[in-house]
């Protein structure tokens, strides 16, 4: 079962917060964060990408890179540009994007849950990527930045997250990429209390998207219980920062593939080997999105086509090989592609279906790219599903928009 808990949030004064919050650490370069926080001493990103504060040439694993952000992050503290809460709450934290609203619930979770896969995970991480957040928590004694969460709809909480919502939020902008953020505080004891009650009933935890930042919070807490010889099982680091939205709130977008080369084919022979395992329909010059599962959108040579499995070569009932990802890397990546290894193979690059397939098709109109893959999107059900059955999803397989924002809310570990 679920164990969750409220904390005292580490959080800007109302009138700051558009100049603290900022994108999440891993979905920009340094070079993006240095001119997105120019002249903005107050911008998060001193704290989770501290090496902009460097020449552009510093390394940003290097280890005057990690103190400067223990540095920024007590500067923001004594200068009161992050302020901490005097009692412990839950958030209701709600984004818009294109005109519709996801709640989530921002809530301190289980370190045991994590290590005991409660917490469930639908992809791989790194060890390198997993070491360099994980120093991140160790050195500020803090999770800066949420990991996001879905869990099963539950009635009880989406009652509380309805009720909460009446009022007026803390936080309540638009960003520069458009999307709206909107911050309640929590402080009715009684919903507090509920939801940590109902947490408990929810038997696990999804990991949306964050997995290598759930990984290092989690690791940290419990290298903290291991080496603490008076460790009881409460203390403020046996928690970690994350936001749970209810699953049907939460809408997958499409992970799209380019591929450099035919590996040696004429664009006939590459469409007539398709045929073996799809039917393959032009479907002209206008832009075609794929309708279904297990139905594809393929750019060649200026012209759109439509592929669809055909019967037998997938199988409904594998939670891996239902999927469209796995359908495309097994019978058109691999088998005809010569792509083996999505990880490592230069020759493929991935695109989220956030910047439209216009992006897929002016990368192979442009000469770069020879053919563009456009993929159903993955549902939620089949997400928990494989996370259920304890499988791993292909690499780049969800896409998940709009992405936290960073430096809402942020949790001390003591």
């Amino acid at each position: 079962m679920a164990k969750v808990k409220p904390f005292k949030g580490l959080r800007p004064p109302k009138e700051m917060v558009t100049q603290v919050a900022s994108r999440p650490y891993d979905v920009l370069n340094s070079a993006e964060a240095r001119k997105e926080a120019e002249g903005n001493p107050k911008s998060l990103y001193h704290i989770i990408k501290p090496e902009i504060d460097f020449s552009p040439d510093t390394d940003e694993h290097d280890p005057q890179v990690y103190e400067k952000a223990v540095e920024n992050f007590n500067a923001f503290q004594d200068k009161g540009w992050l302020v901490q809460d005097d009692k412990e709450h839950y958030y209701i934290y709600a984004q818009t994007m294109n005109g519709r609203t996801q709640y989530g619930i921002v809530l301190a979770a289980n370190v045991d849950d994590y290590m005991q896969e409660r917490i469930k995970k639908h992809e791989l991480t790194r060890k390198d990527k997993e070491e360099d957040r994980m120093k991140h928590v160790r050195i500020n004694n803090a999770n800066v930045e949420p990991v996001f969460f879905a869990f099963p709809d539950n009635e009880i909480l989406q009652h509380v997250i309805d009720e909460v919502i009446k009022g007026k939020p803390e936080y309540d902008f638009v960003a520069e990429d458009g999307f709206g953020h909107h911050f309640w505080v929590v402080d009715n004891p009684e919903m507090i209390q509920t939801i940590t009650d109902e947490f408990e009933r929810i038997p696990a935890l999804y990991i949306a998207d964050g997995h290598h930042r759930t990984a290092a919070a989690a690791l940290v807490g419990h290298e903290k219980a291991k080496n603490n010889p008076n460790h009881k099982g409460d203390e403020e680091y046996n928690y970690f920062l994350a936001v749970a939205f209810p699953a049907s709130h939460l809408k997958i977008i499409d992970y799209n593939r380019v591929v450099k080369d035919l590996n040696g084919l004429t664009p006939p022979q590459f469409l007539k080997a398709l045929e073996e395992n799809f039917d393959v329909v032009p479907m002209g010059k206008e832009i075609f999105h794929p309708k279904h599962l297990h139905n594809f959108s393929l750019y060649l040579d200026g012209n759109w086509y439509s592929l669809t499995a055909k019967d037998g070569t997938y199988d409904d009932n594998d939670p891996i090989g239902t999927l469209d990802v796995t359908i495309s890397s097994d019978l058109i990546l691999r088998d005809i592609l010569g792509i083996n290894d999505l990880r490592t193979d230069k020759r493929i690059d991935f695109v989220g279906g956030i910047r439209g397939l216009e992006e897929l098709k002016k990368r192979v109109d442009s000469g770069e790219m020879a053919v563009a893959l456009a993929l159903y999107p993955v549902t939620m059900k089949q997400l928990m599903d494989i996370a259920d059955t304890g499988n791993i999803m292909p690499p780049k397989t969800t896409w998940f928009e709009p992405k936290l924002r960073s430096g809402l809310v942020i949790h001390k570990l003591s």
